[in-house]
């Protein structure tokens, strides 16, 4: 006897289901079974990948071996409407599982789905009622479903008659599709309900079916369920768990967690089935009756776009037209008609002259998208493309290979000519093989919601959505969660997961099982093969084996961890995808809400939701468009000037003078310190360069980075193994850098057509072997036929072989290199307003810090807030010094700064601190305001007053200068405003209140004042604690406490013998007493740079702490010490407050100078200096003359020098000498 598992939950039963959709197939296809239904938790999130996976495994008919049938366990309310509830009146939610019988079905069960979530949504749970049953209950089949649904739970609370209306009401509305499901997990309860279920049946003649409620594949999965529960749940395993009655898992027992009741919740074999229901053997076999009802389902459609509506003039055509295998509408028609209308017509204003090369092309992508029948896609993008420009939003020049597309270039999507730089169109959209377009577009952040609320607007919110995504339990996630579940203490649960390799994708499983030599007669790669693991990736792969095989706490963390890898832990939104349909998505697909999106989300994730039939777009916001866009607005703010940024000369000197000295910090793809010193060996000084360098840049091709430098240079001879491919391999010196090289050689040698060159291209990249192997025989023969080489045909195809599967999209890179070009040409002509611009979108403190050095090393001043210049960001004053904006301090509100920046451009520039406090609100510019911009020396500029005065309290007075300030502003705006209402109007001068006076006293020191200025903006603006010690640290071996952190990350090359120097302000230090009693302590050093944290304990705590004080400057060196759990920390040697740095360290000083600079002055200098200072430093002089090629040295024997303060001041006036320190 057949039987059908009809009650199964998946993993995407978030938390609740520890079972894989390929796992169940498996074994219901093991085990004989006709069909298979999903029915997870109140969602329909794996339905796609549930039917596509049936499709996966077919008979000799082409037909699933195991029929999917497609449902959902929706949470039944009374009102779904209602979602607020106390603590007596709780929201009390019934379990229904509706299964769809057919295309109708699903589409119901989609819309109760969707409504579920669109307005039933209460705390995590989207809830139906009633209401929508009888709405969209036709093509459903309904059953009792378990012991949480209403007909059981009126049986256990409300008694037989009450119960028997509630089945009498399922049975009226769903008739023949409503069954009787009995289901046996050795639960009294469920035994007390079966039995009058039972009496039900024979009364009013329905079907009983079994099922059992499938949480989990194998039985002995219990456990891993169990952890995935309290993961869910947030409780430990070992906190008791309720198995008792049927509960949901927000049920709050005190001192107990939510727990199955038993481990029979598994997905049984057809014997165990039979076996469970010996007694009730039609209750088996009743189960084929349900799957006999159920149409195959196939959830694939047809891509359907939205109507893009159309002038009149363009609907020529009235009918359906054929173009091959395609049936074109007349809509379709129209719609091409009006794109090759605004192609033409923008191919005039880009081309001017439209040539015989630019015509045949536009004609083959016009002809390519009509059969395709894509033109109203591209209409779509182009107009909400307009519409953003149109907004003000800046819009990136194109992305990804749609920058192939002429007809994209001519109506404005894209802003890079193909024609120029011999892009691609069939890289984009292949000619003999539909598939559809991908058009992503970048946007500056602030821009991308504008352009979204268009789309939204034109198409109608119910049509647009945002896209789910789903993220899973990883290998590393899931050793983190199940250790934590399972009580492993944390530092052990670190160690398990630093063995597993820090590999993009890699699986616990095959680390735990995955050859790691070769086998015999074994087809499974090895992990050296697949994931690329080095030795010491290798060693931890042993290692954890080693602890898988024992029998420990931490062996049994591995196992369950291995089980539930890859569970969908929650749902998120995806950053960029937007859906735009033709018509309600309710409609079309099942739709859910977020928290974190004003827009519906579907319940199909990204990788299949083309397939269900609605079209995605990415709309990426890229933060370099936003430097761009402030950064012209800055330009045109400060200079008057505007620049058309898209038609900048290409050839300008300066920018490429900025490549060639690789200046390239704040750039956009060019910045990192492997590419500066490319660009430095380079010297580009065209823009091919920059496209080359951008694909060159990454790994694998970066190999050939010294070749093309070198035959740049012409220090490298290049060669064509054909004359033939100078043509295209001419621009990048002989070296295939670009996937479109190869395709369109692949066209002139071997004599390909457009879409066999792009089939090439992806077969390449993805290694298909068996396509590769066709391509070559059809690439040889096509070129021999033109009488070349069979030896070098086979060069050719192996050197292709090994770089097109690293070989780079042109278009991307074109497109990318523009941008980049963009951003030095900024920096170049305009570095003022540039930097500030990436200031403003710097986002970390971390990456402010650095574009402030970056600003000190090109000579430009950050000067910190000014009442008088500060706009919300940073800005630029007509010094061309970058000020701090008013937005970044802390406490000073969106409203205080439009008030502040209003009255200034309103009334004029504020004369002093009591002009101000006149004329701004003070509602919006309350005191906690003033006091920040006071600390942040915002007032500065009022040179009568010092920041300290503000706060200051003199022994007559109770109140502060500040307070006094506030009150004088109150009574002059009080008093203004009733001379307003008198007769005599405004109060004449001589009636004008006069300003407080304020008390005197001494400025805070310069250590009080950086700390208050840290506060309220993060950073230092005055200074730097560390400024004076500059020297110290360009002389003394100091290492940068950014590549220290980098260094201690990076675990396999840390060399336990090699010790650091380091100089830093401690700016916190936290002392505590462990439970046994001993003192330790935990502090943070800090540099320009970034932050070191230290950690002391006992010997070391009482030895350092004394000198670890908040505001202290101090030179430690320290080395890196493996821990017991396999991490490494920091560990101090010594230290030192740094001001004693060059009196204790410095062991000889070197100075190389010109012969010219040895002056009675220089002589005097020194020969006082080293009187005043003694000590044991010896000083070694280099003196040259260049002009007589003479070199004299000179040293000190007997009596040293002390180094100081005066001496460094002296060396420092004289930047162009050479100074070497030998240390201690």
């Amino acid at each position: 006897m057949k039987f059908s598992h009809l009650h199964v939950h998946t993993q995407y039963s978030l938390l609740d289901g520890a079972a894989s959709i390929s796992s169940l197939y498996k074994k219901a296809i093991a085990d004989g079974m006709p069909a298979l239904a999903i029915s997870d938790h109140g969602n329909m999130f794996g339905v796609f990948e549930f039917v596509a996976e049936a499709y996966k495994n077919l008979d000799e008919n082409g037909q699933p071996k195991v029929k999917p049938i497609v449902g959902c366990e929706f949470y039944l309310v009374a009102d779904r409407t209602q979602k607020t509830f106390t603590k007596d009146k709780k929201d009390k939610r019934y379990h229904q599982i509706f299964l769809a019988k057919n295309e109708t079905g699903y589409k119901n069960l989609s819309k109760l789905s969707s409504l579920g979530f669109i307005e039933g949504l209460y705390s995590k749970y989207p809830r139906i009622d009633k209401e929508l049953v009888l709405k969209y209950h036709e093509g459903l089949i309904a059953t009792t479903c378990c012991l949480g649904a209403s007909v059981p739970q009126a049986i256990l609370k409300h008694g037989e008659a009450e119960a028997e209306k509630e089945f009498k009401w399922w049975l009226d509305l769903f008739g023949e599709d409503f069954y009787v499901e009995l289901q046996r997990h050795g639960i009294a309860d469920q035994d007390k309900v079966n039995e009058v279920l039972l009496k039900f049946a024979a009364k009013y003649k329905v079907p009983i079916i079994a099922s059992n409620d499938s949480h989990y594949v194998e039985q002995e999965d219990f456990n891993a369920h169990d952890i995935l529960l309290c993961i869910n749940t947030g409780e430990k395993q070992s906190t008791p768990a309720y198995r008792g009655d049927f509960a949901d898992d927000d049920i709050q027992l005190k001192n107990m967690r939510f727990a199955f009741a038993n481990d029979q919740f598994y997905f049984k074999t057809t014997a165990e089935m039979s076996k469970l229901f010996q007694d009730i053997p039609e209750a088996i076999d009743n189960t084929n009756e349900i799957v006999g009802k159920v149409d195959l389902l196939d959830l694939n459609r047809k891509i359907l776009l939205p109507n893009f509506p159309i002038s009149d003039t363009f609907k020529i055509h009235t009918k359906n037209e054929i173009y091959g295998k395609e049936e074109l509408t007349a809509d379709s028609l129209n719609q091409w008609e009006y794109l090759k209308h605004i192609t033409y017509e923008g191919a005039q204003k880009r081309y001017g002259i439209i040539t015989d090369e630019i015509q045949e092309r536009i004609d083959f992508e016009l002809f390519t998208i009509k059969t395709m029948g894509f033109a109203g896609y591209f209409l779509i993008v182009s107009d909400f493309i307009k519409a953003g420009r149109d907004r003000g939003v800046f819009i990136g020049p194109g992305r990804g290979s749609a920058a192939g597309s002429v007809v994209a270039y001519c109506i404005g999507i894209t802003n890079i000519d193909p024609i120029k730089y011999n892009l691609l169109f069939e890289r984009f959209l292949n000619p003999d093989r539909k598939s559809m377009p991908d058009i992503d577009t970048d946007f500056d952040d602030e821009g991308r919601q504008k352009v979204i609320d268009y789309v939204v607007e034109k198409y109608g919110k119910n049509q647009v959505a945002q896209i789910i995504t789903y993220g899973t339990m990883a290998a590393k996630m899931s050793i983190k969660d199940v250790a934590r579940v399972m009580d492993l203490p944390l530092h052990e649960s670190n160690m398990l997961t630093k063995l597993v390799p820090d590999k993009p994708g890699i699986s616990l499983k095959r680390v735990l099982h995955a050859p790691i030599q070769p086998k015999e007669n074994s087809k499974e790669k090895t992990l050296i093969e697949k994931e690329g693991l080095s030795t010491d990736d290798l060693d931890g792969v042993r290692k954890i084996r080693e602890i898988y095989n024992e029998d420990s706490l931490q062996s049994k963390v591995l196992h369950e961890a291995e089980i539930l890898e890859g569970s969908v832990r929650n749902t998120g939104v995806h950053a960029a995808g937007i859906i735009i349909a033709p018509m309600d998505l309710k409609d079309l697909i099942p739709v859910a809400t977020s928290k974190d999106s004003d827009l519906w989300l579907t319940q199909i994730e990204g990788t299949s939701i083309e397939s269900a039939g609605v079209i995605k777009m990415d709309f990426l916001g890229l933060k370099t468009l936003t430097i761009i866009k402030n950064a012209l607005e800055l330009i045109k703010q400060n200079k008057g000037i505007e620049i058309d940024i898209d038609n900048i000369p290409l050839d300008d000197q300066k920018t490429y003078l900025l490549y060639q000295k690789g200046e390239t910090n704040g750039t956009f793809q060019f910045e990192s310190i492997g590419m500066q010193k490319y660009l430095r060996d380079l010297k580009p000084d065209r823009f091919d360069d920059l496209i080359a360098m951008n694909a060159l840049f990454r790994p694998g091709p970066i190999a050939y980075i010294p070749n093309y430098i070198e035959r740049k240079h012409g220090r490298e001879e290049v060669i064509y193994d054909l004359p033939e491919m100078q043509e295209f391999l001419e621009e990048t010196y002989g070296i295939t850098v670009y996937q479109e090289q190869v395709m369109l050689l692949s066209q002139k040698i071997g004599g390909f057509s457009k879409g066999d060159a792009d089939i090439l291209r992806k077969a390449m990249g993805k290694k298909q072997r068996d396509t590769l192997d066709k391509m070559k025989k059809k690439f040889i023969e096509g070129a021999a036929q033109k009488d070349y080489s069979v030896d070098k045909l086979e060069k050719i195809w192996t050197d292709w072989e090994a770089f097109a599967q690293y070989a780079f999209n042109k278009s991307h890179s074109t497109c990318y290199a523009f941008v980049a070009y963009q951003t030095a040409y900024l920096k170049a002509h305009y570095p003022s307003e540039f930097m500030a611009a990436a200031l403003n979108s710097a986002g970390s403190l971390e990456k402010i810090t650095f574009f402030m050095e970056e600003c000190k090393s090109m000579g430009i001043k950050v000067l910190g807030p000014d009442i008088n210049e500060s706009q919300k960001g940073f800005a630029v004053n007509n010094k061309e010094e970058i000020r701090l904006g008013l937005g970044g301090l802390k406490g000073v509100g969106e409203a205080a700064i439009e008030s502040i920046i209003s009255e200034r451009n309103k009334n004029g520039l504020f004369k002093s601190v009591f002009d101000m406090i006149k004329r701004v609100n003070q509602r919006s510019v309350n005191k906690k305001t003033l006091e920040s911009l006071v600390y942040a020396g915002a007032f500065d500029c009022f040179s009568e007053l010092h920041r300290a005065q503000y706060f200051y309290t003199s022994p007559e007075d109770n109140s502060t200068g500040l307070e006094k300030i506030i009150r004088y502003g109150q009574v002059c705006q009080n008093a203004s405003e009733s001379s307003a209402n008198t007769l005599f109007g405004n109060l004449s001068e001589s009636m004008q209140v006069p300003p407080p006076k304020i008390a005197t006293c001494d400025p805070w020191p310069l250590i009080v004042q950086l700390d208050f200025e840290k506060e309220v903006t993060g950073i230092f603006i005055s200074g730097h604690p560390l400024d004076n010690y500059r020297f110290e640290m360009e002389n003394y071996g100091i290492t940068q406490i950014s590549f220290l952190n980098k260094y201690g990350e990076n675990t396999e090359n840390i060399n336990a013998n090699a010790v650091f120097r380091v100089m830093g302000l401690v700016s916190d230090a936290q002392h505590r007493i462990s439970k046994n009693g001993n003192r330790y302590g935990s502090f943070t050093i800090e540099d320009y740079s970034g932050k070191l944290n230290i950690t002391l304990f006992s010997e070391d705590y009482l030895k350092f702490s004394p000198i670890l004080q908040i505001g202290s400057t101090v030179f430690l060196t320290g080395y890196f010490k493996k821990r017991f759990n396999g991490e490494y920390s920091f560990n101090l040697n010594s230290l030192l407050l740094a001001e004693s740095v060059k009196k204790n360290l410095t062991k000889k000083l070197s100075l190389k100078l010109p012969a010219e600079d040895i002056t009675d002055e220089v002589v005097q200098f020194v020969y006082k200096n080293f009187r005043k200072n003694k000590g044991n430093a010896t000083l070694a002089l280099s003196i040259y003359d260049k002009n007589e090629d003479i070199r004299i040295d000179l040293f000190t024997t007997s009596k040293g020098f002390e180094m100081n303060d005066e001496f460094i001041s002296f060396l420092q006036a004289h930047p162009y000498w050479g100074v070497n320190i030998i240390y201690n």
